[in-house]
C-alpha cells in the first residue's frame, strides 16, 4: 500500500492508479493507458512471470516502478492464463477520450473476473459447468451452500452438517468457494487447498441482509415458490453470491430467474475418492480414458455439461431412471428421428451461455446471430419430439419456447449491426498483423 508522502510523489497517472488498486487489493489491475494494459509494483511483477513478458520500469515521480503490459487486443489471450494461474484480476478501462483540456482521463473498473466469474469462453471449459460456490459456517456444525454457474444462470442451495456440504463440494468441484473471513481456519480444516477460495466479511453473511438480497433479487415476498423458505442457511449462503456478484461488477443478471433446493434424497452423493477411483470424469492414467469420456455422444455442449452432471449425481428412483432408459431406448429404435435430431441439434449453438452473455450485455454480435440460427431449429427439434409416441418426449417438447419475438428482434437489429461488425473484426485483425 502506498503511503501518503509517497502518494504527494507520484505522478498523476500512477496517483490514479493506486487509488484504483486500493479498492482492489486482491487482485491484478489491468490499467488501460492508451492501446495497453499496464501492470506496476507487485502485479507487474506476477504478471511478467505468468505470462513471460518482458518487465520494465516506468518514472513515478523520481523513483522508478516496475511495470509490465501488452496490448489491450491481446486480452482474450493473456487473461485465461492470468485466472487459470488462479489470479482475480480487475480491468480498469479508460471512460472517456483524451482531450488536450485534461491532464488525465477518468477511469474505472469495469469488470473483475474470478475463477469462478466469468463468461469467457477462452477460459470456461465447454463441457463442463463453471459454479462458484459459497459455504455459510456456523459453531453449531450445521452449514448452508450455494452454487451458481453464472454463465448459465444455474442456481441451487443445500444445507446440512460438514460432511453432507463436503460431498456436496466434491460433487459439483466449484471453480471458487467464498466464505465468511471469519470461519478461515473452519474452511481450511475441511476443504484445505483443494479449491480456489475467497474469503470476504463477515457481516456479508447476515440473514436479514442475504435474505432482503434473494428477496429483491426475484421480487417477491417470500421464499416459499422457491422451496426454500424454511432453509435459512441456504438463504445466506445464496443472498452471499448475490452481493459477491455486485462486488465485481456482475450485477447484470437476469438470466439468474430462479433459485431451486437440491433435493439430496433423490441421488447416490459420491465423495470424491470414489469419483476419483471409478475414473468417472477422469482417468488416472495419460493414455486411459474415463468413463464421461468413453459415454459422451452428445453434439452440444449443454448435453455434455448434462451428462456430466447424470454420472455425478446417479438417481435413486427407479420411476426417473425407467424414464430415461425409455427415451435412449426410442431413439435406438427410431433411427430417422434420432438422425434428423442429431442433425439439428449439430447446428445448435451452445445457448445457455449465449442467453446468458445477452442477458448480463456481454454478447458479441457474431453469438447474437448464432442464437438467432438457433431458435429457427426450435420448431423442427419440437416437432420431432411432439410426434414421439414417448411422454417423457412429449413433456420436453412441451417446455420448449420458440421465442418468435425474440427471434425477430435480432434479425431486425442484426441488420443495423452486421456492417459495424465486419468493420470492427476488420480492424482487429488488421491490429493484430501491425503487431
Amino acid at each position: 500500500m502506498t503511503s501518503v508522502d509517497e502518494m504527494s510523489k507520484v505522478t498523476p497517472l500512477m496517483a490514479q492508479y493506486f487509488k484504483l488498486k486500493a479498492k482492489h487489493p486482491d487482485a491484478i489491475l489491468l490499467y488501460r493507458v492508451g492501446d495497453f494494459y499496464e501492470t506496476f509494483a507487485e502485479d507487474a511483477i506476477k504478471v511478467a512471470e505468468i505470462l513471460g513478458i518482458i518487465l520494465t520500469k516506468r518514472n513515478n515521480g523520481g523513483n522508478d516502478i516496475e511495470l509490465a503490459g501488452f496490448p489491450y487486443h491481446s486480452l482474450d489471450v493473456y487473461l485465461p492464463r492470468l485466472v487459470r494461474a488462479g489470479h482475480r484480476v480487475a480491468i480498469c478501462e479508460q471512460l472517456e477520450k483524451p482531450s488536450k483540456e485534461k491532464k488525465i482521463v477518468d477511469r474505472g473498473v469495469t469488470d473483475v473476473v474470478t475463477p469462478g466469474v466469468t463468461i469467457d469462453d477462452t477460459i470456461l471449459d465447454r463441457k463442463s459447468n463453471n459454479y462458484l460456490a459459497s459455504v455459510h459456517f456456523t459453531p453449531k456444525n450445521e452449514y448452508g451452500v450455494a452454487f451458481l454457474d453464472i454463465s448459465t444462470g444455474e442456481f441451487v442451495v443445500s444445507e446440512g452438517n460438514a460432511a453432507t456440504i463436503e460431498k456436496l463440494i466434491d460433487g459439483f468441484a466449484p471453480s471458487e468457494i467464498i466464505y465468511s473471513k471469519a470461519y478461515t481456519k473452519d474452511y481450511q480444516r475441511i476443504f484445505g487447498e483443494r479449491y480456489y477460495y475467497y474469503g470476504i466479511e463477515e457481516w456479508v453473511y447476515m440473514f436479514d441482509y442475504t435474505r432482503e438480497k434473494l428477496l429483491d433479487k426475484f421480487a417477491v415476498t417470500n421464499l416459499k415458490g422457491f422451496g426454500i423458505e424454511e432453509m435459512p442457511l441456504a438463504q445466506v449462503a445464496a443472498g452471499s453470491i448475490l452481493h459477491y456478484l455486485m462486488s465485481t461488477q456482475n450485477d447484470r443478471t437476469n438470466h439468474i430467474s430462479g433459485i431451486t433446493r437440491i433435493q439430496s434424497e433423490h441421488y447416490v452423493w459420491l465423495d470424491r475418492f470414489t469419483v476419483k477411483n471409478l475414473e468417472l470424469i477422469r482417468s488416472s492414467h495419460d493414455t486411459g480414458s474415463s468413463l464421461a469420456q468413453i459415454m459422451d455422444k452428445t453434439v452440444t455442449p449443454m448435453g455434455a455439461r448434462l451428462l456430466r452432471n447424470w454420472i455425478l449425481l446417479p438417481l435413486l428412483s427407479p420411476e426417473r431412471i425407467h424414464a430415461r432408459q425409455d427415451m435412449v431406448a426410442y431413439f435406438v429404435e427410431k433411427y430417422f428421428d434420432r438422425e434428423a435430431l442429431e442433425g439439428l441439434l449439430k447446428q445448435i449453438g451452445d445457448i445457455e451461455r449465449i442467453a446468458s452473455k445477452l442477458a448480463m450485455e456481454k454478447i458479441s454480435p457474431r453469438e447474437l446471430q448464432q442464437l438467432r440460427k438457433s431458435l429457427e431449429l426450435l420448431p423442427d427439434i419440437l416437432m420431432i419430439l411432439a410426434e414421439s409416441d414417448n411422454d417423457a418426449l412429449k413433456s420436453l417438447g412441451d417446455k420448449i419456447m420458440l421465442c418468435e419475438k425474440l427471434k425477430t428482434e435480432i434479425q431486425k437489429r442484426w441488420l443495423t449491426i452486421h456492417p459495424l461488425f465486419l468493420q470492427k473484426e476488420m480492424s482487429s485483425e488488421l491490429a493484430v498483423m501491425q503487431n
